[in-house]
């Protein structure tokens, strides 16, 4: 495992993802615990990119429950349906958000935030399992570049 990134700052954001994605696979290989691979994930997110929030909701019941996370403290609990969140887990696929104040519904942890970005990690039976969501404190922030490669990353933990 190894215990530093290894991204260009320079580089673009495909390139920045390109440079991750191999870096996180090897991260987590042979790891079993979810939580332990969740928490290094947000931490090498936050670190490649800067955004201003990057973390996990684990499905708990009728809830998203706050996981491992880096940024300023989060909304603890979310419904099936509300908000960003909410929405991916209850349509089982990623939702991007340019601007969060346009979003119907959107729970608002952080006035900061602006955009968000939030990828579900569905196991093999078709149940989600977790949300990787992301937030950023700059409006239109996430493209298909970032879904592409962030849905390349929830799969390596699913």
């Amino acid at each position: 495992m190894a215990e530093e990134l290894n991204i260009e700052t320079s580089a673009s954001k495909e390139e920045k993802y390109s440079s991750l994605l191999p870096q996180i696979e090897a991260l987590v290989q042979g790891e079993p615990n979810l939580i332990a691979n969740l928490a290094n994930v947000a931490a090498a997110l936050k670190q490649t990119f800067n955004f201003f929030w990057v973390g996990f909701y684990l499905v708990e019941d009728d809830s998203l429950v706050l996981g491992p996370f880096q940024g300023p403290i989060a909304c603890t609990r979310i419904d099936l349906g509300k908000g960003v969140c909410g929405k991916a887990w209850s349509d089982k696929m990623t939702v991007l958000v340019p601007d969060v104040d346009q979003f119907p519904g959107h729970i608002a942890c952080s006035s900061d935030s602006k955009s968000e970005i939030v990828v579900p990690g569905i196991d093999t039976k078709g149940n989600v399992q977790f949300v990787l969501d992301i937030d950023s404190n700059v409006l239109n922030d996430f493209n298909e570049v970032d879904q592409q490669y962030l849905e390349k990353v929830v799969t390596l933990l699913s």
